[in-house]
């Protein structure tokens, strides 16, 4: 697979799946620009792959992927250095620790609400607006992340899920609307080793996706027996990103998730201790 002076933008770039899809595209032979709101990341990304950034194959930009001038501006950097735009990712995201919705407190629920809508989904809006014209000008493609919880419960709580089942609609929705000129698709990874974060309004913003226990449970849990790493998983990334291997892919989302879904009924049920948390006396 080459990607030869394609040029690429990511969100949520420097680190965990992000950074592993940005060197997989660079040792594809892509130019690529991050964007990303952690600029002390984003100096150990330009750090490990130091060849590529002084060969000017590899840049980045600081911002928050909830404002439009700030995707507007990754979109300008992008193609004022390397002259076009042939592939935006919306990869940024947030997660919300599988919290259920009995322990969502309701002064909370507004605040968690806008934060994880606002950076899963229009975060990846945002940039498919600002990314419009230079990838009908280049016939180039848009590409999501997604999760096994765009498909499925149990990949995190009732906010997260939501979110990431937004996500496939809209993937659905612009491939429509956007075709013949772009094509839009996503790729759903499953369980994942990564520096995924929480949402700041449930308290969340420094805990990070708890990968080594997730590790440890893989065996019993996943039909593949192992947890992919974040280089395997970004392999669908560069896939999707190719032009020549690519061509009748638009409205796509990959489950490419380890299995997750087809792992049958062994799962408990969630709602035993509903009535103790709610303080209802069943006896």
């Amino acid at each position: 697979m080459s990607l030869h002076d394609e040029a690429i933008l990511i969100t949520g770039g420097a680190s965990g799946l992000g950074r592993a899809i940005v060197e997989r595209l660079l040792a594809a032979g892509a130019r690529v620009a991050v964007f990303d709101r952690a600029p002390p990341a984003i100096d150990e990304l330009r750090e490990a792959n130091a060849g590529a950034w002084g060969e000017g194959r590899l840049i980045a930009h600081s911002g928050d992927v909830r404002s439009y001038a700030d995707n507007a501006a990754a979109v300008a950097a992008c193609v004022d250095t390397f002259g076009r735009l042939d592939c935006a990712i919306a990869n940024a995201g947030i997660w919300d620790f599988n919290k259920p919705l009995v322990d969502l407190a309701p002064d909370a629920l507004d605040d968690a609400f806008d934060e994880l809508f606002h950076v899963n989904v229009k975060g990846g809006l945002l940039l498919a607006r600002a990314a419009l014209a230079a990838l009908v000008d280049s016939r180039g493609s848009l590409l999501f992340t997604v999760s096994n919880a765009g498909f499925y419960s149990a990949g995190g709580g009732p906010l997260y899920t939501a979110t990431k089942h937004a996500v496939v609609g809209l993937i659905r929705q612009l491939a429509f609307e956007l075709g013949p000129h772009v094509r839009v698709n996503g790729v759903a990874p499953g369980a994942i080793d990564t520096n995924l974060r929480g949402a700041a309004a449930l308290g969340q913003a420094e805990r990070v996706i708890p990968g080594a226990r997730l590790q440890a449970s893989m065996p019993d849990l996943s039909p593949v027996g192992v947890m992919p790493s974040a280089h395997e998983y970004a392999a669908a990334y560069a896939f999707f990103a190719d032009r020549e291997n690519n061509v009748p892919a638009t409205g796509v989302v990959l489950n490419f998730d380890g299995g997750w879904g087809v792992r049958g009924i062994g799962q408990v049920r969630q709602g035993d201790a509903l009535p103790e948390k709610l303080g209802i006396d069943r006896d």
